[in-house]
Order: C-alpha cells, then sequence, then structure tokens
C-alpha cells in the first residue's frame, strides 16, 4: 500500500512559507515543530519533497552544495485552501497529531485494527468462495460504516 503524506506535504509547506530550507532543516523543524513526537527520516521527508516539486508547489534551487526549496504560487493557494476549511492552527494539529501517535490509546487501537484488518481478509476469502458469505460481509460492513458515521466516534 501505499504510504500517504499529505500531512508531511501540508506541514513542508507551511515551513516553507516562512522560510526556503534545505532538507535536513526542514527535517530537524518538523521534529521541532512536535516536541520531538515525530521523528523525521530522509524516507518521508525526501519522498514529500519530490511529490511537491512534481506537483508543482515548491522550487529547487541550487546554493552552494545543497538544494534549497522554496514555496511558490501553486503551493501558497494550497496553504490557502487548508485555511479556508478552518480547521484551526495547523502547527498545533501538528503536534496533538504527534503526542496521540505515541499515546499508549493509539498503540492499543493500531495493534486491534491490525488484527481486525487479518480477520477481515479471512472473511474476504471465505465471501469469494460462496455469493451468501459475500452478501454477509458487505451487509456487515455497510453496518459497521454507517454506525461510525453516525455515532463520530
Amino acid at each position: 500500500m501505499k504510504r500517504r503524506r499529505g500531512f508531511v506535504q501540508l506541514a513542508i509547506l507551511h515551513l516553507l512559507k516562512d522560510d526556503s530550507m534545505h532538507g535536513y532543516q526542514i527535517m530537524k523543524e518538523l521534529e521541532e515543530r512536535s516536541d520531538r513526537h515525530y521523528s523525521a527520516s530522509a524516507g518521508s521527508v525526501y519522498p514529500a519533497l519530490q511529490e511537491l516539486l512534481d506537483q508543482g508547489m515548491i522550487d529547487l534551487m541550487s546554493d552552494s552544495n545543497k538544494k534549497v526549496y522554496h514555496i511558490n504560487g501553486k503551493g501558497k493557494e494550497r496553504l490557502d485552501e487548508f485555511a479556508k476549511r478552518g480547521e484551526g492552527d495547523f502547527w498545533t494539529m501538528w503536534k496533538e497529531r504527534w503526542v496521540w501517535r505515541s499515546s499508549e490509546e493509539a498503540i492499543k487501537l493500531k495493534s486491534v485494527l491490525e488484527h481486525w484488518e487479518a480477520e477481515l481478509h479471512l472473511a474476504m476469502k471465505k465471501a469469494r468462495k460462496s455469493p451468501e458469505n459475500a452478501r454477509e460481509l458487505m451487509a456487515f460492513l455497510e453496518e459497521i460504516t454507517k454506525r461510525l458515521k453516525r455515532d463520530n466516534l
């Protein structure tokens, strides 16, 4: 499954809005902004930077030996779109997200979800063998989806 880097991309755009930076500076600043709950790695930051370049939201300048990234008009438009959604201060959300991900509750929830995914794959395998099993599984998943939407857990 392809890893989604949208939140990291958005964070990079927020950083570059304030100042042009090279990759290592971006990694260090992302860690700082999460109070070190997020450990930025080259494996997450550089692919996110490449995707932002490919999408035309940032530009790359060579400054001596380092590649320096800066936001352009399209990247600023993306930040404006985020601001219009009214979700609050991005850096507060950034920190809360990484604090939550390292919490005991999040770790347990991830474990439960991984077990659930394994059971779902077994149920899907069983559903391939019988139309009745497939109908039951679809009804179950539709009910769970409705409940999640309704209860807004």
